[in-house]
């Protein structure tokens, strides 16, 4: 006799704190921009309405996500790399690549723009998840553990770099060491990666005006304890369901995009707060921007099927064995 399917016992309060959000993001939008909208297009619901196309956009991949479940992605790790390799090399082929402020960051989809950068930062989360759970015995070896990733993100960096988006290539680098460091990498590969960086990323600022003008320029305080209390339970519970997680690739991919809504969360309320200086990243969830809202509602997605399933690891492969735990010491 058959059994009877049995519920997804996802994490609610995890859901209901996205949804805050994306709701407050949706009025930022149209509060910032409906007089504007009104006097060059006509329509003040104008940005509103984009916004809430994506927000769609997003709840269907929260709903996809959630329904097939975060293990399926393993499969996809490597395509999704490539995809978004090839999506951030067409954005900068004249003719495919829209140029807007001096950045080519945007591709033009049916009357959509589509970034490429916020794809590709999930993406890279899944790929390091997937590769360093299937390496997770052989992590700290120099050529196996690191070196490979390490590229990988320098092509990315390159990439995103050649828009150019800075923000987006810092990002890239904090989840790379982020998840190197959860893995057990060896902190010497990592402190030294960082010095070898310092340079290069001097250079990067002062040979740019506008980024140069960036590091200098500051945001005037807004409140944002509301809205940091929100990002913290977000973070607080992905961090629940990746130290719960059956397997080493559920606890890493969890922990990726968990540290993908911290930092992008904490670096925005900074500049807003006036504690550091602008570096072109969304506030998830928030900003306006289709692909970032809907990319990482897709993310959040994954982590409510993190949540749904850490309780029961079944089918798993050599690899995605029960943790014991490789993790750095870290308890709930």
């Amino acid at each position: 006799m058959k059994e009877p399917a049995r519920a997804v016992r996802f994490d609610r309060l995890l859901l209901l704190v996205v949804m805050a959000l994306v709701s407050l993001g949706l009025v930022m939008v149209y509060s910032a921009s409906a007089i504007a909208a009104q006097q060059k297009l006509g329509d003040s619901f104008f940005y509103l309405k984009r916004q809430a196309v994506a927000a769609g956009i997003g709840l269907l991949a929260m709903a996809v996500a959630l329904k097939l479940g975060y293990r399926k992605l393993a499969r996809l790790a490597y395509p999704l790399l490539v995809c978004a390799v090839i999506s951030l090399v067409l954005v900068l082929v004249p003719g495919v690549g829209t140029t807007v402020g001096g950045a080519r960051r945007w591709i033009r989809v049916l009357g959509f723009s589509i970034q490429p950068a916020e794809i590709a930062k999930l993406a890279w989360v899944i790929y390091l998840a997937y590769s360093l759970a299937k390496k997770r015995e052989k992590v700290t070896l120099f050529s196996i553990g690191f070196l490979p990733h390490l590229l990988m993100a320098g092509l990315l960096v390159a990439l995103c770099m050649a828009e150019p988006d800075f923000g987006s290539s810092v990002g890239i680098v904090f989840l790379l060491f982020v998840l190197l460091f959860a893995a057990g990498t060896k902190l010497s590969y990592l402190v030294g990666s960082v010095l070898l960086a310092i340079p290069v990323a001097y250079q990067a600022i002062a040979s740019s005006p506008y980024r140069l003008n960036r590091i200098l320029a500051f945001l005037d305080p807004w409140g944002v304890t509301a809205v940091m209390g929100l990002y913290a339970v977000i973070v607080w519970r992905g961090l629940r369901a990746s130290l719960k997680a059956g397997e080493t690739f559920g606890s890493y991919l969890g922990f990726g995009i968990t540290a993908l809504f911290g930092f992008q969360a904490v670096v925005n309320i900074f500049v807003a707060m006036g504690l550091a200086p602008t570096k072109g990243l969304t506030l998830p969830l928030i900003s306006y921007g289709g692909t970032s809202l809907s990319a990482m509602m897709g993310a959040a997605g994954i982590l409510l099927s993190i949540s749904a399933t850490s309780a029961h690891p079944a089918n798993l492969r050599s690899w995605e064995a029960p943790r014991q735990p490789r993790m750095r010491e870290v308890r709930a």
